[in-house]
């Protein structure tokens, strides 16, 4: 349709942490609350799906690569200032992102995915709790 598409790859900053010194039941916690603050960040037409683990995707159809990042840079900083509430314990939460938008040489969907995906891996790299484009 020739109108701009994004994809943001986010996962969970040392999750495994989170699950091994407050628990499993904490780690399913802390993924439900993530999920709801995506919830009630994003438009109807947006899609957010686990992608596997620790790690999500949204698909933001209308979306440019700036709103993309403008997104990101929202939902990490709430999910950093959230108060992870989980019995007697508060967990600190942080999210690293890659932000990517289709371009003309994306011949398939996983192109745009694998980039989002690579940049996530530089966001980590990079000392994590950052969104990377």
């Amino acid at each position: 349709h020739d109108r701009p598409l994004s994809v943001l790859m986010f996962d969970i900053d040392f999750f495994k942490r989170i699950n091994d010194v407050h628990g499993h039941l904490a780690g399913d916690f802390v993924l439900k609350e993530i999920a709801r603050i995506v919830q009630q960040r994003i438009r109807r037409d947006e899609i957010f799906a686990r992608y596997g683990g620790e790690e999500f995707a949204l698909v933001l159809p209308e979306t440019p690569l700036d709103g993309a990042v403008s997104l990101a840079e929202s939902l990490r900083q709430r999910i950093e200032e959230h108060v992870f509430a989980f019995q007697a314990d508060s967990i600190k939460v942080t999210i690293s992102v890659g932000a990517a938008q289709l371009t003309e040489a994306d011949k398939q969907a996983n192109e745009l995915i694998k980039r989002a995906d690579e940049l996530l891996y530089t966001a980590k790299r990079g000392g994590r709790n950052r969104v990377c484009y």
